[in-house]
């Protein structure tokens, strides 16, 4: 006779309908369903009204406020999309939009690289690798005015470390933040500098979750690192490289800090960006209602950018 013994508990448990067994009831199942909602509702409660008090309401006021003409001693007086039509025809926003681009286009994805390059290194069984990694973070965590007023030294054309390097090697070396030929690329080896650390540690945190077993597969059809490395890594690290993207993308269009104490905007807006301009129409020029429209220019930008790449990548589905 085949089949599972049951013991004599187990069979009268089984044989004679009790609370245990029996399905709860419609009314039951209601009131734990509400429970569990209101339950998950106190839950986030916190962050919603974090989120609402200090994104969604100011957020709704821009939006209003960009409608208005607003210098902050007076009230809002409407003005339609008389903002908007301004910022057509302003050279200075862009140029800015323009420099931002560029200052995107070249700090993400030389950032990103290099991240992955060290990330992959890191993975490896390194002597040093938490000294490695800590070196590396610092300047993520270094406060971004710190970090400028060190630059400031270092591209300083009388007793700056660059010129000195330079005059070492026989060349001779520009006026880094007073040329309009060379202050924008040192803003960008500054913002590339910067950002290294937070993309290494997300690509090293997503490699050290990679399945193992695909790799020692791999490795037993003969695969090479390299092969491995396209084959293998670069499409597991999709859903990582989308977030880096999207993070990196938003964090290059709002700098503010190291252009704000290294160039000032300067020399003639050659290093502008969209954020520091914002800065200067809302509490230089007192135009609020016009650094609100270009709020919403930078937000809508942003957003067809992240929509754009999660379109192409397939964002966090990608790599599944």
């Amino acid at each position: 006779m085949s089949g599972t013994i049951l013991s004599t508990p187990e069979r009268v448990r089984d044989a004679v309908p009790g609370p245990a067994n029996r399905p709860p009831s419609p009314r039951l199942s209601r009131r734990l369903s509400r429970g569990r909602r209101r339950a998950g509702l106190l839950m986030v409660a916190p962050a919603l009204l974090h989120s609402l008090v200090w994104i969604g309401i100011p957020l709704v006021a821009a939006v209003v406020l960009s409608f208005t003409s607003y210098d902050v001693l007076t009230p809002p007086r409407f003005v339609g999309l008389e903002n908007f039509r301004d910022l057509l025809g302003d050279d200075v926003f862009r140029r800015a939009v323009l420099n931002t681009s560029v200052y995107t286009f070249f700090t993400v994805p030389v950032a990103m690289t290099i991240a992955l390059l060290i990330a992959l290194m890191l993975n490896t069984k390194l002597t040093g690798r938490a000294i490695f990694r800590t070196a590396i973070f610092i300047p993520q965590v270094t406060a971004t005015i710190a970090v400028a007023l060190v630059w400031l030294w270092i591209y300083d054309p009388r007793s700056g470390l660059a010129n000195a390097v330079l005059s070492f090697l026989g060349l001779s070396g520009p006026n880094w933040l007073s040329s309009t030929d060379w202050a924008m690329p040192a803003v960008i080896v500054v913002g590339i500098w910067q950002g290294i650390g937070l993309k290494m540690l997300i690509y090293l945190a997503a490699l050290q979750n990679l399945p193992t077993e695909l790799y020692e597969a791999a490795s037993v059809d003969g695969a090479s690192k390299v092969r491995q490395f396209f084959s293998l890594t670069v499409p597991l690290l999709k859903p990582a490289t989308f977030f880096v993207f999207v993070t990196s993308v938003i964090g290059a269009f709002q700098s503010f800090d190291q252009v704000y104490i290294l160039t000032d905007g300067g020399p003639a807006n050659s290093t502008t960006m969209m954020t520091y301009e914002i800065y200067k129409s809302a509490f230089r020029e007192f135009r609020m209602g016009y650094a609100c429209a270009q709020s919403l220019v930078l937000f809508a930008l942003l957003l067809v950018l992240t929509l754009a790449n999660r379109r192409i990548t397939g964002g966090d589905r990608a790599g599944r």
